[in-house]
């Protein structure tokens, strides 16, 4: 076991993916805490997974410059894809389950065809390592979040540059989309959490008030509540608004990713003590006794 670098929830809700530092994948059941499997095939730290729309294809990202997709009901290695000359920091899905992208640290972003493995188009424009992705729920929209402390806004099916967003002061780590399309949230090193109008590349607000990274974001399913995972806080605030709603104090060590389930009544931390936290109810999050550490089942 290692730090919890990725954790992702299937659409129905029912099977988590994390991806750790032990270079391997874990799918758990959601409701029971049961490790259903574990896939091994990368050679380095597994920093980030996505699940297919449809639930059935799992993809993971790694320091060994690859992009293994697999069969989630069956944990078969459908194929690995090979084209980064650096680590693999992330990956996404586009909501037709068609194309992948991966964001790597050789400054470039892949768009591959998932049933093929096909290499369609590679993205450049950043001038230092592709840390993050998100892809809207149109399938249209594409943004990358780099080391060069800008975010870049891309049509996916031209991979044309849209939008290029400034404003961050350290490396952006985390991005999250709202549902409708209209709001990009972005966490940084710099200590900030931006929120912006996509569709302009206007700024609309700069939350503060923790000395932390924000390293993990994600944005409700009914679009009206922000989390942050921010050092060894997750927050929550009114995504309309900005306005706060919870604080809740992991104290062991910083969270790394968050995922909320499809109904939001479950959101999910990955820790980087080695365990993924289970949290009960959003926007009004509350503390939970379960958690999922190796091959122990939590206590439900």
């Amino acid at each position: 076991t290692d730090t919890v670098w990725s954790v992702a929830i299937s659409p129905d809700g029912e099977t988590l993916a994390s991806a750790s530092g032990d270079r391997k994948i874990n799918l758990w059941n959601v409701q029971t805490g049961e490790l259903l499997r574990t896939l091994s095939g990368h050679t380095d730290t597994v920093w980030s997974v996505a699940i297919s729309p449809d639930g059935e294809t799992l993809a993971s990202a790694s320091g060994d410059r690859k992009i293994n997709l697999w069969n989630v009901q069956t944990g078969e290695l459908l194929r690995t894809l090979s084209g980064h000359t650096d680590t693999v920091w992330s990956v996404a899905i586009s909501p037709d389950g068609e194309t992948l992208a991966s964001a790597s640290g050789d400054r470039k972003i892949n768009l591959w065809n998932v049933q093929t493995g096909e290499l369609l188009r590679t993205l450049s424009g950043h001038k230092a390592g592709v840390r993050t992705l998100a892809i809207a729920a149109d399938g249209h929209t594409l943004v990358s979040g780099s080391e060069d402390q800008t975010l870049k806004v891309w049509d996916l099916p031209s991979g044309k540059l849209q939008q290029r967003l400034s404003g961050h002061t350290g490396r952006v780590l985390s991005i999250a989309i709202s549902p409708d399309g209209q709001i990009l949230a972005s966490g940084s090193e710099d200590e900030t959490l931006k929120i912006w109008n996509l569709k302009s590349g206007d700024l609309q607000r700069t939350l503060v008030g923790q000395s932390d990274w924000v390293n993990a974001v994600a944005i409700s399913s009914d679009g009206q509540t922000l989390v942050a995972g921010w050092g060894k806080l997750i927050k929550t605030w009114n995504l309309c608004t900005g306005e706060p709603q919870r604080q809740l104090t992991e104290p062991r060590q910083d969270i790394t990713s968050i995922a909320i389930a499809p109904n939001s009544q479950l959101l999910l931390s990955g820790n980087q003590d080695q365990t993924i936290k289970i949290w009960s109810g959003v926007p009004n999050i509350q503390p939970s006794k379960r958690h999922l550490a190796g091959r122990v089942h939590c206590d439900l």
